[in-house]
């Protein structure tokens, strides 16, 4: 019993990931939130109705690489482990797969034995979805808001009274400057040192080209 409940428990996220290509799922935070009744809300919204420059300034925030690496960025990891006095410290190596398979699959908190769970998962999200629905997915189910407000639609709702679709590059570096801590970082509302952060990460976005065209289907 015990076996085939390990077999269940390790397979689950290798089916559901291939189910994710087609249907768009939720958190464990989102269906953490719902059964203690909890605010939830989500409204899922395609990556092409979003601004094109929201895309390419969380991908600029949260992964550089995001085009280039197989679901882990070794390079970055490897930096960020030299660097690191503990392993909270690694945050900005781990990529917005690792993100996605820690959201839909694992638990919060920053132990070895997650991490050590969530790198092949990120490599299994990676070869089974395209790089735009891996993106389209993390735009969707990251927390982004301090009660209960998941995906990029719902915070640009809450900071700015717009949708995604019509986010400027000065309020999509504010909601991408959020997502390490959407709870005390407020787009709607920021702190003098948010707007600092929002407006170094604005002049390091990359302009649409060819690459990010090709990886992620966007223009504009």
């Amino acid at each position: 019993m015990i076996r085939r409940i390990l077999i269940a428990l390790v397979a689950a996220p290798l089916v559901l990931t291939i189910v994710y290509a087609l249907l768009d799922p939720v958190s464990t935070l989102m269906l953490g939130r719902w059964l203690t009744g909890e605010r939830v809300e989500r409204i899922w919204t395609p990556i092409g109705d979003m601004a094109p420059v929201l895309v390419r300034t969380v991908l600029a925030s949260e992964d550089a690489r995001f085009c280039q690496h197989p679901g882990i960025d070794l390079s970055e990891l490897r930096d960020a482990i030299e660097k690191a006095d503990e392993l909270e410290d690694t945050r900005g190596a781990s990529t917005i797969t690792m993100q996605v398979a820690k959201n839909l699959f694992l638990w919060p908190g920053r132990d070895f034995i997650r991490k050590a769970i969530e790198f092949p998962l990120a490599l299994w999200i990676d070869l089974v979805l395209s790089k735009r629905r891996i993106a389209e997915i993390y735009l969707n189910i990251a927390e982004w808001g301090p009660d209960g407000e998941f995906g990029v639609e719902a915070g640009a709702r809450r900071a700015f009274g717009i949708g995604a679709d019509r986010v400027t590059a000065d309020q999509a570096a504010l909601l991408a400057v959020m997502l390490p801590n959407p709870v005390r970082r407020d787009a709607g509302a920021p702190s003098a040192g948010v707007r600092r952060l929002a407006a170094r990460l604005k002049a390091r976005v990359p302009k649409e080209g060819p690459e990010l065209t090709a990886c992620l289907g966007l223009a504009g």
